[in-house]
Order: C-alpha cells, then sequence, then structure tokens
C-alpha cells in the first residue's frame, strides 16, 4: 500500500463515514489552526485500487530547535485493532514525517479505552479496546498515561448523552429532577436561547472574559473567535453560538397576568362569600385567600425586582452563551460562561438543553458535553463539572489517551526539555 496526499474532496470522503470522525479531522481545522502558524497535511494509505483504508489530517509546527513536531489531533482514522494495517500506516507515516523533518507524531484517538455507566464505572462485558491499546503500545507508540485529570491537549475523560432514536421526553425522563424544575423554571421565566451571528462575536467574547476573570483562566483574544467563525461558522455550519437570553418585559406581563389571575380568585371568592357565608367552609376560604394573598405578595416582589433589572440592563439581558461544534455523529459543547451578576439564572442549563435538542431534533448520535476529570469522589475540586452533566443523564466515556510516537529521539528529548524551560518561564512572566 502506497501513503498519498488526498484532496480535500477524498479526505472528507473518507472521513465522513469513518467511525471516529470528529471536527478535529476536517480541512476546515486545519485550515483554522493554519492561521495560527501551523501547516495541515490530508493523508491516506490506499490500496492498489485506490481505496482509502486509513488517513488522517496531521498538524506540523515548527520548534525553537529547528525541527518539525506533528500533531493528528483526534486523529488516525484507522482500525485500531487491525495491527497489520497499524503497522503499515505507522511505518509510512513515520517516513513521510521523516521527510519532513519531524521529531515526533502526537495523537489522541477518538476511541473509547473501556465502557463505562454514568457514574463512572467499567460496565461488565461493555466495550474494550484493550486490542487498539496494546497494539500501539507494541508499535512503539509512547502513552501519557492514564491521567485522571484534564492535563492532555484533548480532554481524555468526556460525558455524552446518547441523542439518536430517542425523543425530548426519553432524554428527559434519564435527568436528575433538579435539573428538569431547573429547565422548566427557566422557561417559565422567559429564558430563551439563540444563535448569534458574526457581527455578535464580541458579545460571546464578553461573556468569555467575565468568566476567565471568576474561573481564573485566560480566555482568548477575540481574534481567535473570529477566526474560529470564519472557518467553521456561517454556511460551513461546523460552529454554532447560542445565547441565553433574560426576556424581561415579556417576563413582567406574565407575571403581571399571574398577579391579577390571584387577584381575580380573591375577588370571586370574597362575592361568593359575601352572598352567602353558610354556604362557604370558613377554614378553607380564609386558606385559599391566604394562599392567593401570599402568591400576590410573592408577585409583586418578583415585578418589582424585575422591573429594576429593565431599568438597568433593557428589555432583554444576556446571561451567558456556549460555542458548539457539530460535525459527523455529535454535537459539541466546546466553550461556554455566564455572567457572574446574574448566575442566579442558571443559564447553562438552557444552553446545554438546547444543544440537546439539535441533537435530537437533527438525529444526532450524541450530545457532548466534552471535558471533565476521571476521579469521581465528592472531594476532587472539579467534581462538581461532572456532577452538572452527569444530571442531565448519559455516560462517562473514557478514551485511549495521548501517545507520541518518536522519530528522532535525540532531538525528543531536546524538544521536551526546550518545552519545560519555555513553560517555566511563561508562569514566572505570568506571576
Amino acid at each position: 500500500m502506497q501513503l498519498i496526499a488526498l484532496t480535500p474532496k477524498q479526505f472528507k470522503e473518507f472521513a465522513t463515514k469513518h467511525p471516529q470522525i470528529s471536527f478535529h479531522q476536517t480541512k476546515e481545522w486545519g485550515e483554522l489552526k493554519q492561521e495560527n502558524g501551523w501547516k495541515y497535511h490530508l493523508l491516506g494509505l490506499v490500496d492498489d485500487k485506490k481505496n482509502i483504508k486509513a488517513g488522517c489530517l496531521l498538524l506540523s509546527k515548527m520548534t525553537p530547535i529547528k525541527r518539525n513536531m506533528f500533531y493528528s489531533p483526534r486523529g488516525f482514522l484507522i482500525d485500531y485493532q487491525d495491527f497489520d494495517l497499524l503497522s503499515e500506516f505507522t511505518e509510512k507515516i513515520k517516513e513521510y514525517v521523516k521527510k519532513e523533518k519531524g521529531i515526533f507524531i502526537k495523537i489522541d484517538p477518538y476511541v473509547s479505552y473501556k465502557e463505562r455507566d454514568i457514574d463512572g464505572n467499567i460496565v461488565e462485558d461493555g466495550e474494550n479496546n484493550q486490542a487498539s491499546f496494546d497494539n500501539l503500545i507494541k508499535l512503539g507508540y509512547k502513552h501519557f498515561g492514564f491521567n485522571l485529570m484534564q492535563d492532555t491537549l484533548q480532554p481524555r475523560w468526556i460525558f455524552t448523552t446518547t441523542t439518536k432514536n430517542r425523543t425530548i421526553e426519553d432524554v428527559m425522563k434519564d435527568m436528575d429532577p433538579k435539573t428538569r424544575q431547573i429547565l422548566r423554571k427557566n422557561e417559565r421565566e422567559c429564558i430563551k436561547t439563540r444563535e448569534i451571528e458574526e457581527e455578535e462575536l464580541p458579545l460571546f467574547k464578553d461573556i468569555m472574559a467575565h468568566t476567565g476573570e471568576r474561573r481564573e483562566f485566560i480566555d482568548r483574544p477575540l481574534s481567535y473567535y473570529q477566526e474560529m467563525y470564519n472557518h467553521l461558522g456561517g454556511k460551513k455550519g461546523i460552529l454554532k453560538i447560542l445565547i441565553a437570553e433574560l426576556h424581561t418585559k415579556e417576563l413582567i406581563e406574565e407575571l403581571e397576568k399571574e398577579r391579577n389571575q390571584n387577584k381575580q380568585e380573591m375577588a370571586e371568592r370574597e362575592k361568593k362569600y359575601q352572598i352567602d357565608p353558610k354556604k362557604m367552609n370558613q377554614k378553607k376560604y380564609e386558606s385559599k385567600q391566604k394562599e392567593n394573598q401570599n402568591n400576590i405578595d410573592r408577585l409583586t416582589k418578583r415585578i418589582e425586582k424585575t422591573k429594576k433589572l429593565q431599568e438597568e440592563n433593557g428589555d432583554i439581558i444576556p446571561l451567558g452563551g456556549i460555542l458548539f461544534l457539530i460535525y459527523g455523529k455529535e454535537v459539541l459543547s466546546l466553550v461556554g460562561g455566564s455572567y457572574q451578576k446574574f448566575m442566579e439564572f442558571q443559564s447553562a442549563y438552557t444552553v446545554h438543553w438546547a444543544g440537546v435538542k439539535y441533537a435530537i431534533e437533527h438525529q444526532y448520535e450524541r450530545y457532548n458535553f466534552y471535558g471533565i476529570t476521571g476521579d469521581f469522589r465528592e472531594e476532587n475540586p472539579l467534581f462538581g463539572l461532572y456532577s452538572f452533566k452527569r444530571d442531565f443523564g448519559g455516560q462517562v466515556v473514557e478514551l485511549l489517551g495521548e501517545f507520541d510516537f518518536v522519530i528522532n529521539k535525540p532531538f525528543y528529548y531536546l524538544y521536551k526539555i526546550s518545552f519545560k524551560l519555555y513553560h517555566s518561564l511563561k508562569k514566572l512572566t505570568t506571576k
């Protein structure tokens, strides 16, 4: 078999049918990374009849030591259980990378390791890709390790909800009751989602900047989101950004309608009571009147509070948002955030639910909540991240992890040393 450069059309036709397809393995992702100093390669292993047996998007970047590093994000697209095919593809890729002055190839296959349930427990007699892992090790790939935390380029642990052949009602049944309650409450409170266009990217950037300050991470610049939109959004259809908004004017109208209904019930009951008090149970009458009055008092406070919000922030208030990448078999939630001053509205539930419903309605296999950790103890500082996603119902997914295939050992160790030094200096500069 022969390794060849594929045309974008050839690569797309092969990749979109592959069981491991993701947005990372697309020409569009390669073009986006090219904006950030990477070069992309579309490669395929073909047989004598020119049938593509394996392939990958491979990214390369020049390092400070004047040699290239290579990375196939969520790649390769290959049957890892077929040792002979994997061996031949590895050898051909190795030859290609050598010619391109490469030091090593990094991969993090989009392949689950051992099937797990919603609580992170291994499913007995479930899917097991130990053979895929063993084949990579036999061929000399260096495994990063079965890490539990988020310390690889792409998350090794993710959480997904199955959406294919399921209805919205099916998915809601599997939710934690608290999550259903929050979603219904948000709907009543006129919190709605909508997709933003390119000109509104500064709004999403502002949400992420505020989130970064709260969670103590440095957000990407606006240009990053603009580049992502240019390469993946619009007619490309891979990138969508949804924001949640509180419609204060509409909420005030709904609250006033509910308050008037309570007032009307009280007036009608009072009228009947005045006509013939003996026909009514005194205790029941007083209890019902008190219940209505309590509702009126509660609604009045909420109306006043909402009017104040309206005066300070307008008829429509952005609460938070999520950037989704939609490709292949899944709808994936990549990054998102919310304004701290509006945290009480719990908008993240509503935006994630909009993503889940989109996956159901457009018949995607799963909704991917993306990264969690593999430490499911409540003492874990990041346990809340997992707990929030678990409450939507679904399953933990443990992937094989990250591997390096070393091409040039001396330069590889030199690269590792320079990489550590660079990050140490970066931390000092940041401090």
